[in-house]
């Protein structure tokens, strides 16, 4: 009797063991929760949900940050998260829902701090180019570093600083680092680039990789550079290496000197209701975790854009606390939409062109850009329009060329 008391007792204690290690097993998991959950609320960045890590491997390789590639070796290492402060409801069109169908991306970006794009050091930089005398234009070219046909041809064609009489024109060559060669910081290209800037004081050049993925970190670094070093410039103009620029018909039709400057004045190749590439092939794709509205705010085609002096600060500004996405324009057009500044019609739609206009005298003196021009194509019909801009439109000068 005794003995079968004893076994019951054992029972008895053996449940009351299971029980309390149930207990625990339940309060603990209860706390992992309330610290995970505290983890994704103070630490997004360790905490990320699947689209924002894939995101990082994918699509965002212009928030490669600059210690990201000296460590990775490459510009294709392991990339570092950069993120925003959300927009509110009320956001330009293409904005206003982003955030709003992607509460996790909303989260992530509310609570991390950004990379600020002046913390890449300068290799080339030009502080004195508008001490004396605030420019009336700064065009800011984005350029390859071994592109020195192109620079050299701008230079004696639409980029010629001389060029408009009685005001002032600024030319700068945007430039990174050549990609994918060891010891680049002391390469023979390098070299040759430092000389060019000697020569010309027309480079500027800070220390991420000059890649397709990261043409929006060499805008903001060229908007850096004006807010900082010539903030009194009336009108910037950003465009890339291989545009025809008709700079006199720019100034003269569009900017026009003898009006008073503009503020928070964008314009150029509207792009309007455009939505995101989802095709993971395209080199314009897109991610739903980096973006996921299902459109673009208004942005302007890269190709050539043109505004007034005092968005640059703004821009420059409203992007430290907008995450880099790889797309220069729409990156842009969405720093825009959170400063609620539409960039507006050009006075009319021919002016701007994102394409290659086949060549008469006509009607290049008629237009403000045209794409895919090699160097010496562009000196060739340059020389031509120059030598024949009087009678642009006459029947033995306006035909075409190609």
């Amino acid at each position: 009797m005794q003995w079968r008391r004893r076994h019951c007792w054992t029972h008895i204690a053996a449940l009351i063991s299971l029980l309390s290690f149930a207990g625990v097993l339940l309060f603990l998991r209860h706390h992992s929760t309330v610290w995970d959950w505290i983890g994704r609320r103070y630490n997004p960045v360790t905490y990320s949900t699947h689209g924002v890590q894939s995101s990082k491997m994918e699509a965002n390789q212009s928030a490669l940050l600059r210690y990201g590639w000296k460590e990775a070796g490459n510009s294709k290492g392991p990339l570092r998260p950069e993120v925003t402060s959300s927009l509110d409801k009320d956001s330009t069109q293409g904005l206003e829902n982003s955030l709003g169908s992607n509460s996790s991306l909303s989260g992530e970006m509310t609570a991390t701090r950004t990379q600020k794009v002046e913390s890449y050091a300068y290799i080339i930089n030009e502080l004195y180019k508008c001490q004396q005398r605030d420019p009336f234009l700064v065009l800011l070219i984005a350029v390859e570093p071994q592109q020195v046909e192109a620079r050299n041809a701008i230079r004696q064609t639409w980029g010629n600083e001389t060029l408009v009489q009685g005001l002032g024109l600024a030319r700068l060559f945007m430039l990174g680092l050549k990609e994918g060669s060891q010891g680049v910081r002391n390469s023979r290209l390098q070299r040759s680039i430092e000389a060019e800037s000697r020569q010309h004081r027309d480079i500027i050049q800070q220390e991420f990789m000059d890649t397709y993925h990261n043409l929006t970190l060499k805008t903001l670094m060229g908007m850096h550079w004006v807010a900082t070093h010539c903030p009194n410039a009336r009108y910037v103009m950003k465009t890339d290496s291989d545009m025809f620029v008709n700079t006199e018909y720019l100034i003269q039709k569009l900017l026009k000197p003898s009006v008073p400057p503009r503020q928070n004045y964008f314009t150029g190749y509207l792009m309007r209701g455009y939505a995101p590439n989802r095709n993971k092939g395209s080199k314009w794709y897109m991610s739903p975790e980096l973006y996921p509205s299902e459109r673009y705010p208004v942005f302007c085609s890269g190709t050539g854009y043109v505004f007034s002096g005092d968005m640059a600060q703004k821009i420059h500004q409203a992007s430290l606390s907008i995450r880099r996405l790889h797309l220069e324009d729409v990156y842009v057009g969405i720093c825009l939409a959170k400063l609620r500044i539409e960039p507006v019609p050009p006075p009319n739609e021919f002016l701007f062109h994102h394409w290659r206009v086949s060549y008469s005298s006509c009607k290049y003196s008629q237009l403000i850009t045209s794409h895919q021009f090699h160097p010496n194509e562009l000196v060739k019909y340059w020389d031509h329009l120059q030598t024949n801009k009087q009678n642009a439109c006459t029947n033995s000068n306006a035909k075409g060329h190609g």
